[in-house]
This record gives structure tokens, C-alpha cells and sequence, in this order.
């Protein structure tokens, strides 16, 4: 079929680029069929993908990628509660603030805490998307957790149309993350996926499109390095802060005790005489500190399966346990996860990545994806 605007060019359904240039226009130059013509409003109106976690943001642009990556924190300055700094730059201040300043998460177990710091935070990373100059509100995505409630999949909306959003969407986490773990979630067979972000920790069952079995519970890698630092002020007396205790998780942390054990030499505040002092701590001192968190992700895994209908169960054996999310890549975390079920558990490919992809390519094809959304605005 020819295209107005762009000479001697046949379009191809199938692969999506011009047979004579060679030229993508598939997604990428939005075509009004029974015209023939150029769809103006979709060409300037963006599609923002947000997944809000609790520990960091990733938005995803429709026909350009992920676009950013960054902490989930926002610094305010209390004098006038404006905000100072988003991301990165805020992350660094955790923990070192003077009096004038508040650094925060304000996601708190996978939903939002402050809501005001969320509209703020949301604010931001639109902007960043749009630039200075934008004609048309873009339609955002944001992914929720499948167990939150009604209030806070409302104040989820609210706050997303408050940020400058022409169109609001809401989509769970499970059914995003299967989708861009590239689970075929549509098909009429069962698949399973286990979502562990930075908040909470959701177990789903997926089949012809839909949530079949889910639970959520609100363990996932803050409360892992909580335990961190609750193991290492019972057992040293030293007192650390979150991002010592992240650190030292992703250096030497192991879900399984290592053959070999690692070291590493950690710096915090004596709990006796309130001093500085240095620890050197083992990989198996952190894997007992986790342990009893990773065991209670594990237990909603379980009581997915149990709730599991016979015939899709057969499937999750046969297929195995997905696993994505950033906690999902806590090290022999799969491994133990397999132990624990007797089912099949691997880490997804990009696994950090999967839920903002997901909820990309539901927004890149929300016709499809309807009935599975919730719309406002």
C-alpha cells in the first residue's frame, strides 16, 4: 500500500519497513489506513512506560527504549518543600542531609507513601521524556502491584495525572513482567512468573492473558537488607546504614552458602560506645541474615502452586518458575528457589528490565491490552 509523504514506498505488514527505501514504518510513522494519511495526534503524542518501584524508576519510551534508570528517591528541601534533587543525585544524599534538606523513598513496599513526593518524582521523569516544549499530554503507564488495594491503585492514577498526563494507565506487575520476559502469556497453557523488586514480592500464575493464581507479600529487597542490618547489630553491636547493607547484599551475598567463602570489610557506628568502627563479615554471615526473608518469598511461591488449578500446575513443572525483578538477581537466588519448590526456577533475561518492557509493549499495543488495564483521564 503506498504512503503519502514518503515516494514510490509499498508498505510491508509483515516486516515493517518500506520495500523501496528500506526505511522503518511500521510503529515508527503512524498511519491512518483509510486515509492514507499521516495520524498527526499519535505521532506527537508520546507513550510514557513508568515502572515505579520502590527501589528504583525505569521509563520506557514507545518507539525509542528505556530512557532512564534511576533510584527512587527524591530530595525536598524543608524550608519551602521544593524539590532539590530526583535519582541519582538524591540516592547520594540518603543518609547525609543537613537540617535544610529531606532525602526519602517515597514508595514504600511497592505503593506509594508520600504521595505529594511521588506527584513531584512522576513530574520529573515526565519532563525529562517531554523536553521543555510538548503540544499534546503524553498517555503513561505506570505497573502496580496485582495485590494492592483500590485506594492505591486511585492515588497510583491521580498522582500520574497530576504529573502531566494526558491518560492514565495502570497495569499489574505479574502480567507486565511475564510479557516482557517474553512469556507467551496469551497462550492457553500455564505459565508462572515471580516478580522481586525492591518492595514486595509478587508470585503469579498466568494463562490465555489473564492472572489465573497470584499472591503478593511485602518482603523483597529492602526488607533483605534490613535483616542485614539487624543480623549485624545483634551479632557485632555495629550499627549500618541502608546502603552499606545493599553494598555488602550485592558483593557477597549468596541466597546458598558458597563453596568458597567470601570477605568483606564493612564500616558503620558502634552500638556500645556509639564510636566508628570497621567489620570484616563472611558470605555466610549474610546468607544467615537473609535467609529468613528469602524463605518468606519462597512461602508465596508456595502457596501459589498450592492454589494452582491441576492442569496448569502440569504446565509449571514442565515449563519451570520465571524470576525477574532486581532482588530476582541476588546470587544462587534461582538455585534456591528451586530447592525450596522442587519446581524448575531461572532468571529471566534482562531481569531487572522485564515489568517497564512489559508495560512498553502493552502501551505500544493497548487495543489488545484493554481489558486488562485501567484507564483515567
Amino acid at each position: 500500500m503506498p504512503l503519502v509523504g514518503v515516494p514510490n514506498c509499498q508498505y510491508n505488514a509483515l516486516d515493517s519497513v518500506c520495500q523501496y527505501s528500506g526505511i522503518p514504518v511500521g510503529p515508527v510513522l503512524p498511519v491512518n489506513w483509510n486515509t492514507g494519511y499521516w495520524n498527526t495526534e499519535t505521532m506527537l503524542r508520546k507513550n510514557i512506560a513508568i515502572d515505579l518501584g520502590t527501589a528504583n524508576t525505569l521509563v520506557w519510551v514507545a518507539g525509542v527504549g528505556l530512557v532512564a534508570n534511576e533510584p527512587t528517591v527524591v530530595a525536598i528541601s524543608s524550608d519551602d518543600n521544593k524539590v532539590v534533587a530526583v535519582g541519582e543525585d538524591a540516592k547520594k544524599m540518603l543518609g547525609r542531609t543537613p537540617d535544610s534538606l529531606i532525602a526519602s523513598r517515597p514508595m514504600r513496599e511497592g505503593v506509594i507513601a508520600d504521595y505529594q513526593v511521588t506527584e513531584a518524582m512522576l513530574k520529573y521523569f515526565i519532563g525529562k521524556v517531554l523536553g521543555k516544549f510538548t503540544l499534546l499530554k503524553p498517555n503513561v503507564m505506570v505497573c502496580v502491584p496485582a495485590g494492592c488495594t483500590q485506594v492505591e491503585r486511585r492515588a497510583a492514577l491521580d498522582a500520574t495525572l497530576a504529573a502531566g498526563a494526558g491518560r492514565a494507565y495502570l497495569i499489574d506487575e505479574p502480567l507486565a513482567a511475564a510479557i516482557g520476559a517474553q512469556i507467551p502469556v496469551s497462550a492457553p497453557s500455564g505459565h508462572m512468573i515471580v516478580d522481586i523488586g525492591g518492595g514486595a514480592a509478587e508470585a503469579a500464575v498466568i494463562s490465555l492473558g489473564g492472572v489465573v493464581v497470584h499472591k503478593s507479600v511485602r518482603i523483597a529487597g529492602n526488607k533483605i537488607d534490613e535483616a542485614i542490618q539487624a543480623y549485624l547489630k545483634k551479632k557485632h553491636n555495629l550499627i549500618i546504614g541502608d546502603t552499606t547493607a545493599e553494598n555488602v547484599k550485592i558483593k557477597i551475598g549468596s541466597a546458598t552458602n558458597l563453596t568458597q567463602q567470601e570477605k568483606h570489610e564493612l564500616s558503620g557506628r558502634d552500638l556500645v560506645f556509639g564510636l566508628p568502627r570497621s567489620i570484616v563479615v563472611t558470605s555466610d554471615d549474610i546468607t544467615e541474615a537473609m535467609h529468613p526473608a528469602l524463605v518468606q518469598i519462597v512461602g508465596a511461591v508456595k502457596a501459589v502452586l498450592e492454589d494452582t488449578p491441576p492442569e496448569l500446575a502440569a504446565d509449571i513443572i514442565d515449563k519451570g518458575i520465571v524470576m525477574s525483578g532486581g532482588t530476582s538477581l541476588l546470587r544462587n537466588f534461582d538455585k534456591f528457589m528451586t530447592q525450596e519448590t522442587g519446581v524448575p526456577a531461572h532468571v529471566a533475561e534482562d531481569a531487572l528490565f522485564c515489568v517497564v518492557r512489559g508495560t512498553g509493549l502493552v502501551l505500544e499495543n493497548i487495543e489488545l491490552w484493554k481489558r486488562s488495564v485501567t484507564t483515567k483521564g
